[in-house]
């Protein structure tokens, strides 16, 4: 309790001001800095003490705080302005140059943080893809990342989970302030959301998603802990919970759904298009216009549906693309008919890959993956697979997650190019090897600012795939290409549906007609566009630059270029906006060709 107490009162009197570390001029300016980095992670964790939790650090895990509130929103825009006049506080010319880089990404963040402020994304607090009442069921079930595993761990989640009824009503009453201010998720969305609030509203404790810590004690809580704790978690979720998940279904089938916005577009809520366009320049941190990234998006559909074509002559299918994509539908053979298998696959390509790595990288995760099921609760509308990064101190490892609610979604010429993407050498390398460099700020080695480094990561860990020894098979070729084109119709279909007026049918029929993905799939990706405009554009903008930096490497060195290098450098910047990654590869670039 000491230590949390001396630390709270750190980050009260160096985030804010620098007084305290001015006066003391035997520190360097990049000691001083670093100090002040530190003292501002500890207060983002009491801030965000589900961060926290994430990270495996324990702290915080009884907090959950009303994130709802007119008072949250203009506490967090105050820290934001106090935050940035403290950085502007540091030369940034004394600083060194790796801290250099640290202050101007922490510049942008903070401005573009600020920037957003404008924009109400707290009248839109939940979706198909997710909130915080399904995240709060993720972790209630035990399976995800609130612990349960001593009487302390319990304790504290019956203190969180007692602090969420106000939050539902926060929630109610922020989502009736978007229908007065026409600020709501399309209809078609929402009907998407009814399923999963009713899933959770239910009335008897013992059949909700959150009695299965309760079911399955661990042998460390005692049997007098087990007696108080199941009784109490009983009560909570009788009186308190379950009522709550209640209200809010209520409240989205019978008051806002019905009058839920008919269009799909950001564009059409107030101050749409500055909106939209922020969220493209956040997504990925470049300055291309939407019309460009539609451009660029059109160009790389047609090169890989050429490649598609290759695939076809390749493997002797008599009859055109279409008629190939629709064989790659409906064949069975290309589907396993049981969840199981699909799992157990990935668990055997875990194995594979991780033999592989060593091929082109020096470099890997001191953590492991495992493969997991999507809950059954939010399987139908979440995406076919994500990635849940491990504990910092190693007490959790990293999450694969596959979706088997469809596995005509999930084919399995998919399966090695997505495995390279979630697991490993994808988000868990990239996600995992930063979060284990202490050497890093906080803010770089846990932060997730930027989409187009870590999902353009993820999409170049792709194509490395032949290069590991993989996509022998064509059909697996096939999946990578599949995938890849995915990524570039998202730059068509994103654009589409937010600047160009598409409509959700539209977009339905342009993934259709240019892939042979399942329609359950294409439907739950555009909707996942609808309601995370801009997100999607990251990943193919950001592979698209990685795989442009690798080639002008390789050019600029010649024999000089070491692969596993290149990757180093790549992987041991954290996250970073594309423009500082472009300078950190063309620094080592430099360095090694006076070596």
């Amino acid at each position: 309790m000491r230590r949390r107490h001396a630390l709270s009162l750190l980050a009260a009197s160096l985030v804010l001001s620098l007084p305290a570390l001015a006066a003391n001029p035997r520190l360097s300016e990049s000691q001083r800095f670093h100090q002040w980095l530190d003292a501002q992670w500890e207060q983002t964790l009491q801030r965000d003490p589900i961060l926290a939790t994430s990270l495996g650090d324990p702290r915080y895990n009884a907090q959950l705080p009303d994130t709802t509130t007119a008072a949250y929103r203009a506490r967090a825009k105050r820290e934001l302005q106090q935050r940035l006049r403290a950085l502007a506080g540091f030369d940034k010319a004394k600083l060194d140059a790796k801290d250099r880089v640290s202050y101007s990404m922490l510049k942008l963040d903070l401005e573009q943080d600020l920037a957003g402020e404008r924009f109400p994304e707290w009248m839109q607090p939940i979706s198909q893809i997710g909130g915080m009442p399904s995240f709060l069921a993720q972790m209630g079930t035990g399976q995800s990342i609130q612990p349960f595993k001593t009487v302390k761990d319990y304790d504290d989640w019956l203190a969180r989970l007692a602090k969420a009824p106000p939050l539902f009503d926060g929630l109610i009453a922020n989502m009736r302030d978007g229908l007065k201010a026409g600020v709501t998720q399309p209809r078609a969305v929402m009907d998407k959301v009814l399923p999963q609030l009713t899933a959770l509203a239910v009335t008897d404790p013992e059949k909700s998603l959150f009695w299965g810590p309760v079911k399955d004690f661990p042998d460390a809580v005692p049997a007098a802990d087990r007696e108080r704790i199941t009784a109490a978690m009983r009560q909570l979720l009788a009186a308190q919970v379950l009522p709550a998940y209640g209200r809010l279904l209520a409240f989205v089938r019978d008051e806002y759904t019905p009058r839920a916005r008919a269009s799909t577009a950001w564009s059409a809520l107030p101050n749409g298009r500055a909106w939209y366009a922020h969220r493209v320049r956040q997504s990925t941190t470049v300055a291309l216009s939407p019309d460009e990234i539609h451009a660029i998006g059109l160009k790389e559909v047609a090169r890989i549906l050429g490649e598609m074509e290759g695939v076809r002559r390749r493997v002797g299918f008599q009859g055109d693309l279409k008629a190939f994509f629709k064989h790659l539908n409906d064949d069975p053979k290309y589907y396993f008919t049981r969840p199981e298998d699909l799992l157990a696959g990935y668990r055997e390509l875990q194995k594979k890959i991780n033999g592989l790595t060593p091929k082109l990288f020096d470099i890997a995760p001191k953590a492991d993956y495992e493969v997991r099921e999507v809950e059954a609760f939010r399987a139908e509308s979440a995406a076919g697979a994500s990635y849940q990064e491990p504990a910092a101190d190693g007490s959790r490892p990293g999450v694969f997650y596959v979706n088997t609610f469809n596995l005509k979604a999930q084919p399995i010429f998919g399966m090695e190019t997505l495995s390279l993407h979630e697991a490993s050498p994808g988000h868990h390398f990239q996600i995992a090897i930063a979060q284990e460099d202490q050497t890093l700020p906080a803010f770089r080695r846990f932060g997730s600012h930027y989409t187009a480094y870590v999902e353009g990561w993820a999409l170049y860990a792709e194509s490395l795939g032949q290069e590991l020894g993989l996509f022998s098979d064509p059909y697996q070729w096939y999946g990578r290409l599949s995938d890849e084109q995915l990524r570039a119709m998202r730059l068509v279909v994103d654009t589409g549906l937010h600047h160009k007026g598409w409509s959700r049918e539209r977009a339905i029929q342009y993934m259709l007609d240019n892939s042979s993905m399942a329609e359950s799939d294409v439907v739950s990706e555009v909707e996942r566009y609808i309601v995370w405009p801009g997100q999607a554009l990251g990943y193919k903008i950001g592979q698209l630059e990685i795989t442009k930096l690798r080639a002008e490497a390789e050019k600029a060195l010649g024999a000089k270029f070491d692969i596993k290098g290149f990757h180093r450098v790549v992987l041991t910047a954290g996250q970073v906006p594309l423009p500082v990654l472009r300078e950190l590869v063309q620094d080592w670039v430099k360095s090694r060709q006076k070596a």
